[in-house]
């Protein structure tokens, strides 16, 4: 039974799905049942626990997920949990292709769910890396001019990390340089790689 209130955002968003409506609107009543509040945050349906996020549901091309915000925290004894890509630290998901695998996963998802919100209330946080390796070409460009230094270690550890992850992807030095010359004025402007 449903006891917690719906958001009407997110009564919006599941109606205006096209692909996965059947599995948000199962999806979000296993969630309800856990009674989270339901939320809008960055377009999704998010549910919380104290005003801490716990789950978000969204939708890709193949499949739909449930998003565990610390679910690198979780036991996870079903070996069901996916870590998006390997830069993601916290985050993981559990991934749907059709509504019957939700329905027959109903009471292993709300055991999860359930696992989540106990380790909000003890306050558990996921240690997450922050040493990145600075790219040489960076390094340089550094050297050459202090004020990008001085900005970019203005910007959030998130944004400093996107930029170091997207700037050491390229195999070639001269791509290194490419990249970090075609961002430096969204730096010296304080925003991230994708602002």
């Amino acid at each position: 039974m449903v006891s917690h209130k719906t958001n009407p955002k997110v009564d919006e968003y599941v109606s205006k799905s096209q692909k996965w409506k059947e599995e948000y609107e199962k999806l979000r009543n296993i969630i309800l049942d856990c009674e989270l509040t339901e939320e809008f945050k960055w377009m999704h349906p998010c549910y919380t626990f104290d005003n801490k996020n716990i789950v978000l549901i969204h939708g890709f091309k193949e499949y739909c997920a449930l998003l565990f915000h610390k679910g690198a925290l979780l036991k996870d004894p079903q070996g069901i949990l996916v870590q998006q890509t390997e830069n993601v630290q916290a985050a993981r998901q559990i991934r749907f292709s059709n509504v019957e695998e939700i329905i027959e996963m109903e009471s292993v998802l709300k055991a999860y769910i359930h696992e989540a919100v106990e380790i909000e209330k003890a306050g558990l946080q996921v240690e997450k890396k922050t040493d990145f390796e600075i790219p040489e070409e960076l390094k340089n460009e550094f050297a050459e001019n202090p004020t990008l230094k001085t900005a970019f270690e203005a910007l959030t550890p998130g944004r400093q990390r996107a930029y170091i992850l997207y700037f050491s992807q390229a195999k070639q030095s001269k791509t290194r340089e490419l990249r970090i010359e075609k961002y430096r004025k969204k730096i010296m402007d304080g925003k991230g790689l994708n602002d």
